[in-house]
């Protein structure tokens, strides 16, 4: 006899907000099996705000307590059972984030709360990756977001180092990301990944899950490093109204896509990898497992 629960994740990133709904499936002497019930993405981009202004705009905070009133129906239509929001470094760096959380409380009831890079980057690499990792390989696990992108690196199946650093799509696109943090992102991945052979990278994001899905690969195979540079060189000649009209992008994908590929195509380069999976996981995934395993 199974049993099925559902839990919620509300990841609150500088580009989007997500939903996602899992169905938890619970059978005596079987490992419990997750799986996507529903996802929804809203592109509610706050990092614009964050970053360049160092506030949430009004009309911003007005659509997020719409959308987390849309979450919270959503919610009780599905029969969630627990779920818990949390948000990254758009609201870590906004000025006015524990009023807008104030707000968003009040007139949605959904609490969020912010979490730092280092804590983003452990519920990340907390995702069952074992169906993915082999203990004989080294991986560089990648997620990229708006405003920050999270690396750890696995080594016989345990993680050996974690960091966060503050660059991400929408940092990229205000031009807000010098040189010197691409040397440190340079610097650390080569200190890291210097005594280990053929690392491989495992890609998280909405951009390497877009690029992905438009190679028609099947889930289980690797993208190669040729075919993400070819990728990267042919999205970025193209303007943004050909992403939109030619290769049918969402406008917030459009304008970010091959800025996200710029950074995972450096960390292929700066450790040597020659391939990267892209096993449709991030923090949203992360978080209903943390919750299920009592670890948030």
């Amino acid at each position: 006899m199974i049993n099925i629960r559902k839990f919620a994740a509300i990841d609150i990133g500088s580009n989007a907000m997500r939903l996602l709904i899992a169905n938890i499936i619970e059978e005596k002497n079987v490992p419990t099996h997750f799986s996507k019930n529903a996802l929804v993405r809203l592109p509610i981009r706050l990092g614009q705000d964050s970053f360049t202004v160092g506030d949430i705009s009004e009309e911003n905070t007005n659509r997020m307590v719409d959308a987390m009133k849309a979450f919270q129906l959503l919610m009780k239509v599905h029969k969630v059972e627990k779920y818990k929001a949390v948000a990254t470094s758009a609201m870590r760096e906004a000025n006015n984030a524990a009023e807008v959380i104030k707000i968003v409380k009040e007139q949605s009831g959904i609490e969020i709360e912010i979490i730092d890079g280092k804590t983003e980057a452990a519920i990340i690499a907390s995702t069952d990756l074992h169906h993915l990792l082999q203990a004989e390989n080294t991986y560089l696990f990648v997620d990229v977001g708006g405003g920050s992108t999270e690396f750890s690196l696995f080594s016989n199946n345990v993680i050996i180092a974690s960091k966060s650093f503050k660059i991400g799509t929408v940092r990229l696109l205000n031009n807000m990301v010098n040189d010197i943090v691409w040397h440190e992102i340079e610097h650390w991945i080569k200190q890291h990944t210097a005594d280990f052979e053929n690392v491989i990278l495992i890609g998280s994001g909405g951009n390497i899950n877009k690029l992905f899905k438009m190679s028609g690969k099947q889930q289980d195979k690797p993208l190669t490093f040729m075919y993400v540079n070819r990728r990267f060189n042919f999205l970025n000649a193209l303007t943004y109204e050909q992403r939109v009209s030619e290769l049918d992008l969402n406008p917030d994908r459009a304008d970010v896509i091959a800025l996200a590929t710029k950074i995972y195509l450096n960390a292929m380069k700066w450790s040597g990898a020659k391939h990267i999976y892209v096993p449709k996981i991030g923090l949203s995934d992360g978080i209903i497992k943390a919750m299920y395993y009592n670890k948030i």
